[in-house]
C-alpha cells in the first residue's frame, strides 16, 4: 500500500500541468484557460483532502 502514500502527489503534478496551461491558453481560448482553472482548484483540494485522511488513519493506529 506504498502507493496510495505517493498517490496524492500525482494530484499536485496535475495542478502544475494545469498551471502551465493556464499561462498557456489565456489569452488564446478564455474559456479552456477557466475550465483549466476549474481543473486546477479540484486538483488541490483532492490534495489536501487525502493528505488529512492519511494523516487521520495514521494518528488512529
Amino acid at each position: 500500500m506504498n502507493y496510495l502514500k505517493f498517490s496524492k502527489f500525482l494530484y499536485l503534478a496535475f495542478a502544475i500541468f494545469l498551471i502551465y496551461d493556464i499561462f498557456k491558453t489565456w489569452s488564446i481560448d478564455r474559456s479552456r484557460a477557466y475550465l483549466s482553472l476549474f481543473l486546477m482548484a479540484i486538483a488541490i483540494f483532492m490534495f489536501f483532502f487525502r493528505r488529512r485522511f492519511e494523516n487521520k488513519g495514521n494518528n488512529s493506529k
